[in-house]
């Protein structure tokens, strides 16, 4: 334990004890008993050394006693700031609608945002058992709400918990709406102030689920095939009865659900980190696929707001970018004739809109995040590089990884029907539009000043070449643009190449965007394109990693 002053230590302690007199929750007051007993000052500093800040993604963190982490306490300050908020803006006896995972305490924190609501003069409604992600943002437009709360920590280890926060437009919350609901948290003193009554909220019925899933009608094109077979994986998250009751519905082939990922487990306990983008997550999956032989590998992550799709590429699989991804949905509305906004964000491929133009169909890039995606006007189709899909805007305006699977797994049967593949239409699509490649240089660290290091380094001391390409147009975009609000990000154009880099938003990483364009005009040059792209694209990595000295 490290030296520190007998004032700062007693002060420690101090907030500490204040704290463990109003937590609620007996296991975090056993644990920070603990602590305090122990004076083990290092981990008290860590947990009173702040708060955990409310922003645009609410809030997420790791799960334990304190200010600095995810608890009841916590929970119960957010959910009395939202309400205050919302009376504020005239909503007084507005109903809100409460969902919530699979995760550890995610039912407790669900419970105590419906209690404090009720307490407040709201009209709280808890979604019936832990269910995705999608199925809350349909209910808020559905029920008519003016707010919804979602109790989850998406694809972070299973450490982590949070707590999502849309208004009644069905889209997450963006500036100024985060501010003004923090400004109301920290107004909130003491957690005895907070009425919490044991009863008086609405636990929804099985009603809302199904109201879901006959939405998911409107995804498909009548009369199109439903061949495809597929395997499954809801990442040991809440996804499994949702999307299983949708295939069925469609009339699909029901999937080969991964065994060893099938049922809900707060302790994600074969995967290192429970998002199909990690090295290894998609890994008994693919064993699962080399055994059923399917047409496709659908996974969600664990609030099944984010689909993966893997392929058979030669003799194995391998997962699509979510780029990719992106590039097959857009074409295949196209082909189907869709009218209304094609949106992006800015971290995503360029390609979408080289698509959208073609076709004549409105185009926008965004901030990342569908908090940002959702909200633009006429959206049609949004999709985010990060496995985000908005493929039915009027039903879900946020990312949904059950309509993307849906959609995908269409295309897939209309693509089996002509005896072609996804893998084909791809090589369709770079003939057409030029080879777009995309990677991601992420670093993950412990220390979060090492980010706030390498994008002061990158700004005092900005590349001026990267993989021997000059840089043609660098953006600060803490300035805005012309299209774009102020965010955190840096921005450089080559020639045949772009690159983007921020601090997530949800995670302790570093992000780097890289995507080179190739020229290829014919498919007998698309061999020689992918390797032009992937030298280039490592590259750049090198070059980059080196300037930002990560």
């Amino acid at each position: 334990m490290e030296e520190v002053e007998p004032d700062v230590q007693d002060e420690l302690i101090a907030r500490a004890e204040a704290w463990l007199a109003e937590d609620p929750d007996a296991e975090t007051r056993e644990e920070l008993a603990k602590l305090i007993d122990a004076e083990d000052v290092t981990e008290l500093a860590a947990r009173f050394g702040g708060t955990l800040q409310f922003g645009t993604a609410g809030l997420r963190g790791e799960l334990g006693a304190g200010p600095m982490r995810m608890n009841r306490s916590v929970v119960i300050r957010a959910a009395a700031g939202l309400a205050a908020y919302l009376k504020g803006k005239g909503e007084a006896g507005g109903l809100v609608v409460i969902g919530y995972d699979a995760r550890h305490k995610s039912a407790d924190f669900a419970r105590d945002t419906a209690a404090v609501l009720t307490g407040a003069g709201l009209r709280a409604a808890v979604l019936p058992r832990p269910l995705p992600t999608p199925v809350l943002a349909f209910a808020i437009r559905h029920l008519g709400a003016v707010a919804g709360v979602e109790v989850t920590a998406s694809h972070n280890p299973p450490r982590d918990n949070g707590y999502k926060v849309y208004l009644g437009d069905g889209s997450q919350i963006v500036p100024p709406a985060d501010a003004e609901i923090a400004a109301e948290i920290d107004a909130v003193a003491a957690l005895a102030d907070v009425p919490r009554p044991d009863s008086g909220w609405e636990i929804l019925g099985e009603d809302v689920l199904d109201a879901y899933l006959a939405r998911t009608d409107a995804i498909f094109r009548p009369g199109s095939p439903r061949t495809a077979r597929t395997v499954y994986t809801p990442m040991h998250g809440v996804g499994k009865e949702t999307l299983l009751a949708a295939f069925a519905r469609a009339g699909f082939p029901a999937p080969v659900v991964v065994p060893e990922q099938a049922e809900p487990d707060p302790d994600f306990p074969t995967v290192a980190f429970p998002n199909p983008e990690e090295p290894g997550a998609m890994d008994l999956a693919f064993a699962t696929a080399r055994e059923a032989g399917p047409d496709l590998i659908i996974a969600n992550d664990p609030d099944a707001d984010r689909c993966a799709v893997a392929v058979k590429d030669g003799t194995d699989w391998r997962m699509l970018r979510g780029d990719e991804v992106g590039a097959l949905l857009a074409e295949h509305l196209v082909r189907r004739g869709v009218h209304g906004t094609f949106a992006e964000s800015i971290v995503s491929s360029s390609l979408l809109g080289r698509i959208a133009q073609k076709a004549g169909l409105p185009y926008e890039e965004t901030l990342t995040g569908f908090k940002w995606i959702a909200r633009v006007d006429g959206l049609r189709y949004g999709y985010e590089e990060a496995l985000g899909y908005c493929v039915d805007p009027e039903g879900v305006r946020d990312k949904d990884g059950i309509t993307a699977a849906l959609l995908v797994t269409e295309l897939a049967s209309e693509l089996k029907e002509q005896g072609r593949t996804l893998l084909d239409l791809l090589d369709d699509i770079a003939v057409a539009y030029g080879l777009h490649a995309t990677d991601q240089l992420s670093v993950r660290v412990d220390d979060l000043s090492l980010i706030t290091d390498a994008m002061r380094r990158l700004r005092e001391q900005p590349p001026t070449r990267l993989a021997g390409r000059a840089i043609t147009a660098a953006e600060d975009l803490t300035r805005g643009t012309d299209t774009l609000p102020p965010t955190d990000g840096l921005r450089y154009t080559l020639d045949g190449a772009r690159v983007i880099v921020r601090p997530s938003g949800t995670e302790p990483k570093l992000k780097c965007y890289l995507e080179v364009v190739v020229p290829v005009a014919t498919h007998a040059g698309l061999d020689r394109a992918r390797t032009e792209a992937a030298g280039l694209l490592s590259r750049i990595k090198q070059d980059l990693s080196a300037a930002a000295g990560i």
